[in-house]
């Protein structure tokens, strides 16, 4: 049978060739045959694109079945050999196809290279216009704020830190040690949306589809988002609000068992874990509910420079809010490059920065040892001031310079400092006449016990620990709140101390500076408000607050920022209640068939409160974040 369809695709292809070459022989009668010849890939500009196809396909086709011809000869008569000798005989075919997908891609190029002047003037038009649309516009004139979704997932991260091995053994362990989740798991078995920020879990339930993102307009070039809600979603918001005025912390829980990816209450239960200390189950919350909000991305949004969400409209604000405390979250893990990527995400969607991730994106990279990232992310970015007018830029480009000084010495190349850059010393002693009272409270902090920082710290230009300007003074704590714990390091200690000492004797000869610096200091930060108030600074820390289990029940959600508001005055009713020798407190109900969280721990006959939740309700909370 493979002769038969041998010898009648051969039949067709000679009559094929035989027209063809008729027509060339027409052809070759007209003044245009006298032409010089041509390469056969040049004719694929012209505008007898089809005639140009033929030609090139009819020179390669019949050298192609000629081949496998030789080929079907020599192959052994089975059918997996006819199979693939059929597959073969389309290569012709494909190879056209290709030629016509190619010549669709050179077409524009060739227009607007050497033959625009054949083109029609709207065409001409049209063409300056697709290119005026494809260069970056001035407020995303950098790349350097593109993100990689490669580096977004944490998983990642720790398989190139650890392993695949380690992290699977690790996986296979957890899932082992609660069986209630394996057995939860083999009964809800599906398939969930992956995702790059998240990688869901197995027993989570699945998307519902009650969020959506919708396109707002599109302006030179950048698209504008926003998240909608749908019917379903809505009701559930009403009754998470009711919940909230009452306090009731089992209206939230039921909200979740039927709407198990709402966005509110899952906040609302992270906060919760985090204040019981809880900080994985948190931290779950936190990843299911950015989950959510990731499944309902609009299929034209992409982490980059293109697309923004701004965090004007209130239906963004979850996101903004999920992004800053998972990134908070990676870093505890130790996956700092996630936690980078996440920070420039942040910083991307809203140019206006409402989260403050300008403030700790340095710290991350410093973490995440991408210290020719940072360097070229100062010089790039565009901002009202400088960024190295900033205390958190000023001290890091410093430590920067610093490590990429130590990368040449230890790759036994020479230190010699690139032209137009300064050295880390340099730095240092800019940053310390800008910002003298950074150093008294670093060596607070750290803290810095030796001897000689007493002796550095009583000098009259570092003695004041207030600038006069608020917004500095609170930039001033956020900076020394976040990267407190890069100054630990013996390297960071002596080029500070070296610095310090240097700018001391340099004042001494030169009063001077001290006025100049005090100007450019007043004029970048001239505000007598503060303007980043907004910015908590307990936000930018690493400890997190915890609260005693009676309190745990007045918390409130406060929605517009996201945190807790918690009472002042507890009520005297709100206390412990002794029954017969038993010390018994209520607690809301958090999660779907728990009536009463509460620990007993047996002293004697006497039974007193010492957890929020026993173990049996930690395992099964797993099933549920």
């Amino acid at each position: 049978m493979s002769s038969r369809l041998m010898k009648k695709v051969l039949n067709e292809q000679s009559a094929a060739l035989q027209l063809r070459s008729d027509g060339d022989d027409d052809d070759s009668e007209s003044p245009q045959s006298s032409a010089p010849a041509r390469n056969l890939f040049s004719l694929l500009g012209d505008d007898d694109d089809d005639t140009a196809i033929d030609q090139v396909y009819s020179s390669i086709s019949p050298l192609l079945l000629i081949i496998l011809v030789a080929v079907n000869s020599i192959m052994p008569q089975t059918n997996w050999c006819r199979t693939t000798l059929i597959y073969c005989l389309q290569l012709p075919s494909l190879i056209r196809c290709w030629m016509v997908l190619r010549y669709q891609k050179r077409l524009p190029l060739s227009l607007t290279d050497g033959h625009q002047e054949t083109c029609s003037p709207a065409k001409n038009k049209l063409l300056n216009a697709d290119a005026d649309a494809k260069l970056p516009k001035k407020p995303f004139k950098t790349r350097v704020l593109e993100v990689d979704p490669k580096f977004l997932s944490a998983e990642n991260e720790l398989r190139r830190i650890f392993g695949s091995r380690v992290v699977k053994s690790h996986d296979r362990n957890s899932s082992s040690a609660n069986p209630r989740l394996m057995r939860g798991g083999r009964r809800g078995t599906h398939n969930l949306k992956k995702t790059i920020i998240i990688s869901p879990s197995q027993h989570w339930p699945r998307w519902d589809g009650s969020l959506t993102m919708e396109l707002l307009n599109t302006l030179e070039g950048v698209h504008y988002f926003r998240y909608t809600h749908s019917s379903s979603y809505a009701q559930a918001q009403r009754a998470f609000e009711s919940a909230k005025e009452n306090h009731d912390l089992n209206g939230i829980a039921n909200v979740l068992l039927n709407h198990p990816y709402h966005i509110d209450s899952l906040t609302t239960l992270a906060d919760y874990f985090k204040f019981t200390g809880e900080h994985q189950m948190s931290a779950d919350a936190t990843a299911k509910c950015l989950y959510a909000l990731e499944c309902a991305w609009h299929p034209l949004f992409t982490p980059s420079r293109n697309c923004q969400l701004k965090y004007d409209h209130d239906m963004n604000k979850p996101l903004f809010s999920a992004l800053f405390t998972h990134m908070k979250n990676m870093d505890r893990r130790g996956c700092h490059r996630s936690a980078l990527e996440i920070c420039k995400l942040l910083l991307s969607l809203d140019s206006n920065d409402p989260m403050g991730a300008m403030f700790c994106i340095d710290y991350y990279a410093l973490r995440a040892e991408e210290h020719g990232w940072l360097e070229q992310f100062s010089e790039e970015y565009q901002s009202d001031n400088s960024l190295w007018l900033f205390p958190n830029f000023s001290y890091s480009l410093a430590i920067c310079r610093l490590c990429l000084e130590s990368k040449e010495v230890l790759g036994g190349g020479e230190s010699e400092t690139e032209v137009g850059k300064a050295t880390s010393f340099e730095l240092m002693k800019q940053a310390l006449m800008l910002h003298p009272s950074v150093l008294k409270k670093l060596v607070v902090k750290v803290p810095l016990n030796d001897r000689k920082w007493t002796s550095v710290v009583k000098h009259s230009f570092f003695r004041s620990e207030e600038t006069g300007s608020p917004s500095l003074d609170h930039l001033i704590a956020i900076y020394i709140e976040k990267s407190y714990i890069i100054w630990r390091l013996q390297d960071l200690q002596k080029l500070l101390y070296d610095s310090t000492i240097s700018l001391i004797e340099m004042l001494e000869k030169k009063e001077s500076d001290v006025n100049d610096w005090a100007c450019v200091r007043k004029e970048a930060f001239s505000s007598e408000k503060n303007e980043y108030s907004y910015l908590l600074v307990s936000e930018f820390s690493d400890s997190v607050p915890t609260m005693p289990p009676e309190n745990l029940q007045d918390f409130i959600v406060n929605q517009r920022g996201g945190g807790i508001e918690i009472p002042e005055q507890i009520p005297e009713n709100h206390v412990l209640r002794d029954v017969a020798n038993r010390t018994i407190v209520t607690l809301n109900n958090l999660l779907n068939n728990f009536e009463w969280l509460i620990l007993w721990k047996m002293i004697g006959k006497a039974r007193v409160l010492t957890m929020p939740f026993p173990h049996w309700v930690l395992e099964n909370s797993k099933c549920w974040f």
